[in-house]
């Protein structure tokens, strides 16, 4: 299949390429440098161009969105829609349906994302619902922070061992990357405690957090694995967090990184950004963990934005799932993950009168704009926890236009206004910016070289908006950038044309990203012993039952990223 997506603006910042107006060509799913023959051409005269949107990080599948599903009914009765000629009926707003979230995600432009937070027992349900999400590539993010033998490892000071072990479970679970969660905080959970700080120590491990997150990102780098360590810090969303969370990333500077890149992606950065020592007095920490990713190179960071509204908020961080509904007195579901982890779910809303909510909404974007290399931020609202997916245009808006920003600010409780800085922040997001922090940082961030920009050989995923980068002023016309980033007039994924005007024109699967991770063989079959004794010994299942077949998988065509021991 041959296109030509004729005489758009195109951004594409990881070539240098900012607003640009130019051809981009296409055949057999890859950009080309031109095309011979005869080819489909789109007039995309007038309207901004830009790379297929890259998620890194949303809760779009597994146990906890389930659970989620189940528990918010309520839920289900928004946008809903019947099926067509081609798509399937949706509902679902902070829970949407599988069929919705690859549907949505492709009419915002999006054409890659990864779920947040992969238990490797729950791994073959969470792949068939990857199964089930059409229009995007997906991946997942195994989560290892509270992981049985990995902690034993690292305790034992047997990291050759623990190296072995991830790149086993990576295979196993078919998962991209190594994700971190409250690290031995949801272990301690599972004993009716938690950890508040880095050395506390874990029950019946003899092992802390400092040593949890500084042994990960070590055996992340000794396998040279595409993504760093994907952190979900302690104390997320408790008052006066900032302490614990710069502690946090002060560990960055003890590893060796196996090449130039990052070693840490701080997730969800906005729920790990508090100042204060009580909910009287809490306020935006933002300058202080902006200041400490200015300063390195080794740390990224995710925005966690919050957008007012009711949503759901789930994550593997069982004891701040219980602390958030003891707050709110609403309904709450927890599961303990045998050896693995204890994911917990509560409805949660943020409220404009509330100053707690106020000024959470207010630090997200105070981060985005205060690190100042946009190649260091990425948009998300850890969708559900901040809000919905669907809210990602109403971002780009406050990103874009300190107006619309101002606007929200004078509406909110003075605490909200007293205790952020974001009244102060004039800065606004170039079209080019927009850019990193939707598509090309996550890219870079993940290590996928084929996604996030439209130089020759990438993959034909493309995004055209319609907006006119010429005559929009997005510090005025912020609802104008709003509409246009709400839905796309064209979303091309693998070269076909899937959206036009923002209606679903054509259903895809995409492929399904994992690591192939592989270290010396005596030493894996000396890992896999204990991994069949702690089976044999504590899990309920078998272990021929737990490693994911590609049969689970999106496609046969699964792309395999090569690992291997430093």
């Amino acid at each position: 299949m041959k296109l030509v997506l004729k005489n758009g603006y195109v951004f594409d910042p990881i070539n240098g390429i900012d607003g640009e107006k130019m051809d981009i060509f296409i055949e057999d799913g890859r950009i080309v440098e031109e095309v011979k023959g005869e080819a489909e051409v789109i007039d995309c005269s007038g309207m901004v161009v830009m790379p297929g949107g890259v998620e890194i990080h949303s809760h779009i599948a597994g146990g906890k969105v389930n659970t989620a599903r189940l528990m918010r009914p309520e839920d289900h009765l928004r946008n809903v829609s019947p099926r067509t000629a081609i798509t399937r009926s949706v509902c679902g707003y902070s829970t949407p349906s599988t069929f919705l979230t690859g549907y949505a995600y492709s009419k915002l432009g999006y054409t890659t994302a990864f779920t947040a937070a992969l238990p490797p027992l729950m791994a073959r349900h969470t792949h068939e619902e990857l199964h089930d999400i059409p229009m995007l590539d997906k991946g997942a993010l195994t989560v290892m922070g509270n992981n049985w033998l990995v902690m034993r490892y690292l305790s034992e000071g047997r990291i050759e061992h623990a190296c072995a072990y991830v790149a086993w479970l990576l295979r196993a679970t078919k998962g991209y990357a190594i994700k971190a969660v409250n690290p031995g905080g949801s272990e301690a959970w599972g004993w009716g405690r938690d950890v508040r700080s880095l050395s506390d120590r874990v029950p019946h491990f003899d092992i802390t957090p400092r040593e949890i997150i500084s042994g990960l990102m070590e055996i992340n780098e000794r396998l040279s694995l595409p993504h760093s360590l994907h952190l979900h810090p302690n104390n997320l969303g408790r008052v006066g967090n900032v302490s614990t969370t710069l502690e946090t990333l002060e560990l960055t500077r003890e590893v060796k990184p196996s090449r130039e890149r990052q070693v840490l992606q701080l997730t969800h950065a906005q729920f790990h950004s508090y100042g204060g020592d009580s909910w009287r007095n809490f306020s935006s920490a933002a300058e202080s963990i902006a200041e400490a990713v200015n300063s390195s190179d080794r740390l990224v960071l995710d925005m966690g934005q919050v957008v007012f509204g009711d949503t759901t908020t789930m994550t593997a961080d069982g004891p701040m799932e219980y602390y958030l509904s003891s707050l709110t007195g609403l309904k709450w579901a927890n599961k303990d993950i045998e050896l693995e982890t204890a994911p917990g779910v509560t409805p949660f809303v943020y409220s404009e009168k509330s100053p707690v909510s106020g000024v959470q909404w207010a630090i997200g974007l105070e981060l985005a704009l205060l690190v100042r290399e946009p190649m260091k931020v990425m948009l998300t609202t850890d969708h559900p926890n901040g809000a919905p997916f669907f809210t990602y245009p109403k971002i780009i808006g406050w990103l874009m236009s300190a107006r619309s920003r101002e606007r929200v600010l004078n509406s909110l409780h003075p605490q909200a206004q007293r205790n952020t800085v974001l009244g102060s922040l004039d800065r606004e997001y170039t079209f080019q910016e927009i850019c990193w922090v939707t598509r090309a940082a996550q890219a870079k961030s993940l290590g996928l070289e084929n996604k996030g920009h439209l130089g020759a050989g990438a993959d034909a995923d493309v995004a055209v908006y319609p907006v006119n980068p010429e005559e929009t002023d997005p510090s005025r016309e912020y609802e104008k950038v709003e509409r246009a980033f709400s839905a796309t007039a064209y979303t091309v994924k693998a070269g076909e044309v899937v959206v036009r005007n923002g209606e679903v024109v054509r259903v895809v699967s995409g492929r399904t990203l994992y690591v192939d991770a592989r270290v010396d063989g005596e030493l894996e079959r000396e890992v896999l012993a204990d991994v069949d004794y702690y089976f044999k010994r504590f899990y309920s299942v078998n272990l021929a039952n737990y490693p994911v077949q590609e049969v689970y998988l999106t496609s046969p065509q699964a792309v395999k990223v090569d690992a291997g021991v430093r």
